[in-house]
């Protein structure tokens, strides 16, 4: 989760501790540090309070969630409201259960007492957070007398902790991986307590490799690769020093530098702005770069770059239009001569420059996707029934579309289509819209299914020989009903357009790729409900309202030129 995110999102908290640490004879080269961040050995910020005497059953058990909320190691309070033998067996590293607030503790039977909450969602021992499905928690505590007090005796392994508690003790950062052009990082949301050691702990999970989901579609660089001791920060440089790589290390050095750079620069606890990395003691410097590095070095791999020309567009009669006062865009698109009804536009990789356009032509027959190159002649390369509004990445210049609600087609520059299988897509429903991640790793796609139009998330896994497949997808925002439309705010979070909680009206939401974090964004200025959207890294969120474009500016929607009428137009996005 980059420090360039614009848009206000929810505060994201983060990591749970993880095993503890341990450590080889000094004698080896090697030392092995813990896979999460220590926590820390005395009280920070506000800490829970132990049981009091003559306490209830249920007020122990309330008790022992409240002082979940701790940051000091091995939740020596939490200790305290279990009974003598789990007190000493219960371990807090196994994850964390993070609940609502307005949970139920109810005495079931003599001893026995049952907690009801909403299921927030579940943090693993790798600090990666999975959003639960509309879960509920619910869970019984056998409880004992010890010396005339009730003590918990069945306490199970892990951390029950509310939700405002998690995100005050938590920090959320990204494990940053590569995508496999080797052309930007991607991130991979992961949770970290506040007041560990995170440098360390954030490279020690780079090594441990990304999360499952995300793992088929990444490259890792640092597989394989051994940590010599724990990250050194001294002022705002960190040092690395790594062991256990090739002999001819090169070009997968370069790589790991980028990597450990984007990486650990990200932090702000401490605040890192240089890395120096060494191999075997020595520092490295692959490309001629400096001892101390920085994002400037490997700027190239920037998870939300985006193009220079990459001002927003919109389609107004079937013509294609820019922000930029409404003016059309050059070629016969300009001219609304195709009758576009949506369309997606990708950059070269290696100039910036705005070169492949692919649009989408609606008429009582059917639909027909375009494409060519930006500024010229496009020509039909897919028809079908229905077509969804076209998508790109910036990894590659390709247009994506769904054709039919069941059939994934992507469409090289200069190529023919080409089928994209998604095994899980038929049984959840139909897809309506699909969306792209900017560095083409992940899609999310809004399916119409049994219980609505919900938002999943999946990974692009790409084979060898030539075959890619869209998996593992995932509904990350369970709670959001009716959704219409989605848009990548930046590699890591999402702008989803869906219901109100009384599904009265449609509103924007920002989420994050996990699914934590989900928050309203405002809608003061827009003169209807939005009915599109149009977003990408670092720039401002676009929606249609009434057939006309608004910008989001300062956390009110204005029109494109300020002060003017608003333009008309729909089905805006960005250039990638």
């Amino acid at each position: 989760m980059s420090r360039g995110r614009s848009l206000a999102l929810a505060v994201i908290a983060a990591v749970l501790p993880l095993a503890s640490c341990s450590t080889v004879p000094s004698s080896s080269p090697v030392v092995e540090i813990t896979q999460a961040p220590a926590r820390v050995a005395e009280a920070v910020g506000i800490e829970p309070l132990p049981p009091e005497a003559g306490a209830s059953a249920e007020e122990i058990v309330r008790g022992f969630i409240d002082a979940a909320a701790s940051a000091v190691r091995r939740h020596p309070v939490a200790r305290q409201y279990l009974a003598p033998e789990p007190a000493e067996s219960w371990t807090d590293e196994s994850g964390i259960s993070v609940i609502g607030t307005d949970f139920a503790v109810v005495t079931t039977d003599a001893g026995a007492v049952t907690v009801t909450a909403n299921l927030i969602g579940t943090v693993d021992p790798r600090g990666v957070f999975t959003v639960a499905d509309r879960g509920l928690f619910t869970r019984t505590f056998s409880l004992q007398q010890v010396d005339g007090e009730w003590r918990i005796s069945d306490p199970p392994d892990g951390l029950i902790m509310l939700e405002p508690d998690f995100r005050r003790l938590y920090d959320g950062v990204s494990a940053y991986f590569l995508d496999w052009t080797a052309q930007r990082v991607v991130p991979d949301p992961r949770y970290f307590i506040r007041g560990g050691s995170q440098p360390t702990a954030l490279v020690e999970r780079l090594i441990t490799g990304p999360s499952a989901p995300l793992a088929a579609g990444v490259r890792n660089p640092l597989s394989g690769v051994q940590l010599a001791r724990a990250v050194v920060v001294d002022g705002q440089t960190a040092t690395v020093e790594l062991t256990g790589l090739p002999a001819e290390p090169s070009p997968l050095l370069a790589e790991i530098c980028a990597q450990l750079v984007w990486n650990l620069t990200q932090l702000d606890r401490p605040r890192i702005s240089n890395v120096v990395v060494l191999l075997d003691g020595e520092p490295v410097t692959p490309g001629g770069v400096p001892v101390q590095q920085t994002v400037e070095h490997w700027a190239s791999f920037d998870p939300d770059a985006v193009p220079v020309d990459g001002v927003g567009h919109y389609i107004e009669a079937g013509a294609l239009r820019t922000v930029a006062a409404g003016e059309p865009v050059p070629g016969p698109a300009g001219t609304g001569v195709y009758g576009l009804s949506s369309a997606a536009i990708a950059a070269d990789s290696a100039s910036g420059r705005l070169s492949f356009l692919a649009g989408v032509r609606t008429d009582p027959d059917g639909a027909t996707l375009l494409a060519g190159p930006y500024g010229g002649e496009l020509a039909p390369v897919l028809s079908a029934r229905t077509l969804s509004a076209p998508t790109v990445a910036a990894t590659r210049t390709e247009a994506w579309v769904v054709r039919d609600g069941a059939e994934l087609v992507r469409v090289p520059a200069g190529g023919p289509p080409q089928p994209v299988a998604a095994p899980t897509l038929a049984g959840l429903g139909r897809a309506e819209v699909l969306q792209l991640s900017p560095d083409g790793v992940r899609a999310a796609v809004v399916v119409d299914g049994p219980q609505g139009r919900r938002l999943h998330v999946g990974t692009v896994v790409r084979s060898d020989d030539g075959a890619v497949v869209l998996r593992d997808l995932r509904n990350v925002a369970p709670t959001l009903a009716g959704v219409i439309d989605v848009g990548w705010r930046d590699s890591g979070d999402l702008l989803v357009l869906a219901g109100d909680e009384g599904e009265d009206r449609i509103v924007p939401y920002s989420v994050g790729v996990d699914g934590w974090g989900l928050a309203l964004v405002p809608t003061s200025g827009l003169p209807s409900q939005p009915t599109s959207l149009g977003v990408a890294p670092l720039r401002q969120a676009l929606v249609s309202a009434g057939d006309t474009v608004w910008q989001l500016v300062g956390g009110t929607w204005v029109t494109l030129v300020r002060g003017a009428e608003p333009l008309p137009g729909t089905a805006p996005f960005y250039p990638l």
